[in-house]
């Protein structure tokens, strides 16, 4: 299936109760099965990812399917791992190209036996019935997913001597495991980290309700939107100003294209001041919140600036290929990008005009959706497999048609 979208004024007054974080939900759902389920979740995300773990972790079947959700892979993996369950978990075939070497190596020297079934370093895996895992010191490549490290630290208190975890070279997405790391020291765990070495103690989960905050990486396409309007006052309610998600970042990041943000009792209100002071900025690296990436590098194209984007690497892994993927639908857009090896640059150009017929292209992936979605400010633009942005923020097409964007 495929939407046209557009916008007749460019200019947006709106209020967004906006979707809850995954990425909070996902972390609290493993401490509360850690926990047999003794304290309750507010707000819990009700995107597909989500709801995809809350059924796996209901779950006895022998063979459990996470779909696209490379999350509730890791999460799983590192879980079950941890509760001598013997299990194969599977996925999409996208998801059977997503290493996860690295997290099955750390698990299987920690004590657990995980095997291949097909292709070696990639799902689908079996988790064997073995010991208690009993952790211990080990060494992992922080640069390809925090993911693994997040599904480690959340079952590290369990183990009966906490876990070490050395890191080899340079740590990506540092945001999204402090997350974890401040989720855990809310429910008790005595975890420190310091430097390359992150250490875990053997401690018991304590019990505590917990509210699940907006999504400031769904807030990143009101940014956006904010970006490329004629004038904007929006309203997002449910963000906080001091919050666990690393791309609350998206406020100063969005600066450059002249977009101001207030902190409300209920959240937040983006404005715009016309005034930009150049469209030239020589480099931003998205090391530390890689999920905004796509997101500015649209707005960035729309708005004619000259940048380049670096600290992808981990895009190369995800739902798709997100650098090529980028680079292949800002092209078809009329925008002019290239690839330097992981980098992203974005030209400035002068034919965008000369594009009449947009379709984008979402290669099974949400944000390719959502990012590309605000263009609708200057043409209309139709979006391939408009679903797909379940996976993250369900409510995405309703929110927009709130603000004045025609849906077909």
């Amino acid at each position: 299936m495929s939407i046209l979208v557009s916008h007749s004024s460019k200019k947006i007054n709106v209020s967004i109760n906006l979707t809850t974080s995954k990425s909070e939900s996902n972390r609290v759902l493993i401490i509360q099965k850690i926990l047999n389920n003794s304290f309750k979740i507010n707000n819990l995300s009700t995107s597909n990812d989500t709801k995809i773990l809350i059924e796996l972790l209901k779950s006895k079947r022998s063979v459990l399917d996470v779909g696209h959700a490379g999350t509730t892979m890791r999460f799983l993996t590192a879980f079950f791992a941890s509760q001598q369950r013997e299990v194969t978990i599977t996925g999409s075939e996208r998801m059977q190209q997503r290493p996860i070497k690295i997290l099955v190596e750390a698990l299987n020297q920690l004590g657990s036996t995980i095997s291949y079934l097909k292709k070696n370093g990639f799902p689908p895996i079996k988790i064997n019935k073995s010991e208690k895992l009993i952790g211990g010191e080990i060494e992992l490549d922080g640069s390809v997913s925090s993911q693994y490290i997040s599904a480690l630290l959340l079952v590290a208190p369990t183990f009966k001597n906490g876990l070490t975890i050395n890191f080899i070279g340079k740590i990506v997405s540092k945001p999204y495991i402090k997350m974890t790391i401040n989720i855990m020291h809310y429910f008790g765990a005595d975890v420190t980290w310091q430097g390359n070495k992150i250490s875990v103690k053997n401690t018991i989960y304590q019990p505590k309700n917990f509210s699940i905050e907006a999504d400031w990486s769904a807030a990143s396409y009101w940014y956006s939107i904010a970006a490329l309007a004629a004038n904007v006052s929006i309203e997002i309610i449910g963000l906080k100003e001091n919050s666990l998600q690393g791309d609350s970042y998206v406020v100063e990041l969005y600066k450059f294209f002249g977009v101001e943000t207030t902190f409300t009792e209920n959240g937040i209100r983006i404005t715009k001041t016309n005034k930009i002071d150049k469209k030239y900025i020589p480099e931003v690296n998205f090391e530390d919140f890689p999920d905004l990436a796509q997101t500015f590098a649209v707005t960035a194209a729309a708005l004619n600036f000259s940048v380049k984007l670096t600290g992808l690497s981990t895009l190369r892994i995800k739902e798709t290929d997100r650098v090529y993927a980028l680079q292949k639908e800002l092209t078809n857009c009329g925008f002019k990008v290239a690839i330097k090896n992981d980098d992203l640059i974005i030209y400035p150009s002068k034919n965008i005009s000369l594009v009449e017929n947009r379709i984008i292209n979402t290669y099974s992936d949400h944000r390719m959706a959502m990012a590309f979605a605000p263009l609708a400010l200057f043409f209309p633009i139709t979006i391939n497999d408009e679903e797909v942005v379940g996976k993250s923020y369900p409510n995405f097409w309703e929110d927009l048609n709130v603000a004045g964007f025609d849906i077909v």
